[in-house]
């Protein structure tokens, strides 16, 4: 089998980190990818800022900074950052796995490693890959949607709808403000009772969540006074935890935002069979079947209209629960990692 070696330069976490913390969606993404390549027979090695060295799952992990890179690899994934496109140049093939916008790729020191080197980029969907102009240099432009955990797979389907409880459980800079005044002026004075459990922090970020924590708190104070009008501030939780509410919740809310190139939160709680509403911003609309798993307002009249919909319809709950659970889950870590596996010379 092959040695394929993935490099990060962001912040720290190793193959432990979800088991004992929240993380990130890339960070998740790239503790599930190399455990499936590795439970698939490869050699998985994760160099980035992990505190040690360990294997875990049965993936190597090794602090970057110790420049303890193997001499040759089949499959070189270089993650996010422009100063690990060159890292490996003996490998017998280099690709760039990009997560963000991709309008960062513009700048000069990214176009000149991208045009020397012409690497495979690898978007995570549709969407993301319009963010990269045609014009741009790249080698092979390919789409490889992440995988939604296995964990986030298994849940059966509920007899009896959940109670009226609405969840967010995304980055809170992304439009929680918004859905704070959707909540308050015209979701739930139409559904009385109905709470609003906001799963969001800083944490989540890392050492990226800090330089950006005051922004967060801002609109998390807002939310933490909110309890008159139904909404809990619950915070971030692990992955664990997170199954355990999403089971107990009957709708996502979430408007999207520009930047969002695939949404895990959106996808996680759609294989949960949460019915979740959202507006057509960045990627959000690839993760909701509209009308069948939720719905993708065209306004915010219409956002509002369908969140008192599921919060209240229970038939209406159950058709969209039943077809989430039945179509939302079908995309997986395996058939992530088997399209990074076409990738392998």
């Amino acid at each position: 089998m092959a040695r394929i070696v993935l490099a990060d330069d962001g912040i720290e976490f190793d193959g432990r980190t979800p088991e004992e913390r929240p993380l990130g969606g890339v960070e998740s993404s790239v503790v599930a990818l190399m455990e499936e390549l590795a439970a698939r027979g490869h050699e998985a090695i994760v160099l980035n800022k992990c505190k040690a060295a360990l294997v875990h799952k049965d993936v190597s992990w090794r602090r970057i900074d110790d420049n303890d890179w193997p001499e040759n690899t089949d499959l070189y994934i270089a993650n996010r950052g422009d100063k690990l496109l060159g890292r490996m140049p003996a490998a017998r093939r280099t690709v760039f796995w990009t997560h963000n916008p991709a309008g960062y790729l513009l700048k000069w020191r990214y176009l000149t490693k991208l045009w020397r080197l012409k690497p495979a980029i690898i978007f995570i969907g549709d969407y993301h890959a319009t963010t990269y102009p045609g014009w741009a240099p790249a080698g092979e432009r390919v789409v490889i949607p992440y995988g939604l955990p296995e964990a986030f797979c298994g849940a059966e389907p509920l007899i009896a709808p959940p109670p009226s409880r609405a969840v967010f459980t995304s980055n809170p800079l992304r439009s929680l403000d918004w859905l704070l005044d959707i909540w308050a002026d015209r979701i739930r004075p139409q559904v009385p009772g109905a709470e609003l459990h906001v799963f969001a922090g800083a944490a989540t970020y890392g050492s990226v969540g800090e330089a950006k924590a005051e922004a967060m708190d801002r609109v998390l104070t807002r939310a933490r006074g909110m309890t008159g009008d139904g909404v809990l501030l619950r915070g971030p939780v692990p992955k664990a935890a997170l199954i355990e509410e999403l089971r107990a919740a009957r709708v996502m809310l979430y408007r999207g935002d520009l930047n969002e190139t695939f949404c895990l939160a959106v996808g996680e709680a759609q294989a949960m069979g949460v019915p979740a509403v959202v507006e057509n911003l960045g990627s959000v609309s690839e993760r909701v079947i509209d009308g069948e798993t939720g719905f993708v307002a065209a306004d915010d009249a219409a956002f509002a209209e369908n969140a008192v919909r599921l919060l209240s319809d229970n038939g209406l709950w159950r058709a969209q629960h039943l077809a989430s659970l039945d179509t939302q889950r079908n995309w997986r870590w395996p058939q992530a990692a088997a399209a990074f596996e076409r990738l392998i010379p």
